[in-house]
């Protein structure tokens, strides 16, 4: 594997975020798959010195020899200035990144390979959840959609389309993490900012999804019928139509925010469209990258929740505890919150 491949891996990019020098030796290695010996001839520092810095003996202070380590374990260039261009206390979005799309669309030719490379990467960070907090991860997707929208200026028609997509993902990935971080006033504007690329570049699963997000905060913010209304703005975003995968997301939260809304009967119904349309596609290629985990499993387990809102208890009791079992290996965290519900629907029924 080249070493721009290996840093794709996402417990060494979150290494570089943290400037975690020992780690990101460590993880260097096993992404490689190297020994202290094999890492000597690319930093430049014998096996001993390596193995200093990677117990804690020995810190990295100078710049020469973090330009000596940067050098040698050819950090993409989107990472070397990850850290001096933003951090994880930059939450809000900055102004010059809607100055770039406003200028997309001119003339010219744009080499995508920089794009392709950091879609690729993203994917990888989506999968993470579990296994690397995105707050360690958020100044480097912050230095992706810098590099993302600086290729829109120089881009055209469908190049800068697709450029508009990938920010677009971006920029939803980065409201998520800020919503776990209780960061609501950029979680808002990241969402809307990824809905407004979204539709601009004429994606319409992605500006559902955004408005779908939009409906969840609502509901999780106590406002149901805000919720609702968003939802089911969601299911119809504009004339362009959506994928089965991209239509049951949003029939899910119109589902869930109908039940908190005491509208049982309305909840039940959009609980069964969705899944229905969730299961017209069980391969992850037939879906949008950032719904990979829409499979059947996870669908039966919307469905679960929609009736533990609707509460009724023994079928969702009784849908939890056919699902789970398959969920443990694949998704812990989401394991932990369905078991949760599944054992207190059990005491209820």
């Amino acid at each position: 594997m080249s070493s721009r491949g290996l840093w794709a891996d996402v417990r060494l990019r979150a290494a570089w975020a943290r400037q975690d020098w020992a780690a990101i030796l460590r993880e260097y290695r096993r992404a490689a798959g190297l020994s202290q010996r094999g890492l000597e001839p690319l930093v430049g520092l014998p096996q001993p010195h390596i193995s200093a810095i990677e117990s804690g003996r020995r810190q990295v202070t100078s710049a020469e020899l973090m330009a000596r380590i940067t050098e040698g374990l050819e950090v993409p260039d989107e990472l070397t200035g990850a850290i001096t261009r933003s951090s994880v206390s930059d939450w809000d979005p900055p102004a010059e990144l809607r100055d770039r799309i406003a200028h997309s669309h001119s003339q010219g030719r744009t080499d995508l390979r920089t794009a392709d490379w950091i879609g690729e990467v993203l994917a990888k960070h989506r999968r993470a959840e579990d296994e690397v907090g995105g707050r360690d991860l958020w100044p480097i997707v912050r230095s992706q959609i810098d590099a993302v929208t600086a290729l829109i200026p120089h881009a055209a028609g469908a190049t800068a389309d697709r450029l508009m997509l990938l920010a677009a993902e971006h920029a939803h990935w980065l409201s998520w993490v800020a919503w776990q971080e209780n960061r609501r006033g950029p979680a808002l504007s990241w969402i809307d900012l990824a809905h407004g690329w979204a539709t601009d570049g004429g994606h319409a699963d992605m500006a559902s999804w955004a408005q779908r997000m939009r409906a969840h905060y609502s509901l999780r913010l106590g406002d149901p019928v805000r919720a609702l209304r968003t939802a089911e703005g969601a299911r119809h975003s504009g004339a362009q139509r959506l994928s089965p995968a991209a239509e049951a997301a949003a029939a899910h939260q119109a589902a869930m925010a109908a039940a908190a809304c005491a509208e049982r009967d309305r909840a039940r119904s959009l609980a069964d469209e969705s899944l229905a349309l969730a299961l017209q596609t069980p391969d992850e290629g037939d879906r949008p990258g950032w719904l990979y985990w829409l499979d059947p499993l996870r669908a039966r387990l919307q469905a679960a929740d929609t009736a533990y809102a609707c509460r009724d208890w023994a079928e969702a009791a009784a849908q939890f505890s056919d699902a789970l079992p398959d969920l443990r290996e694949r998704f812990p965290r989401d394991h932990a919150h369905y078991q949760a519900r599944f054992e207190d629907a059990r005491q209820r029924a």
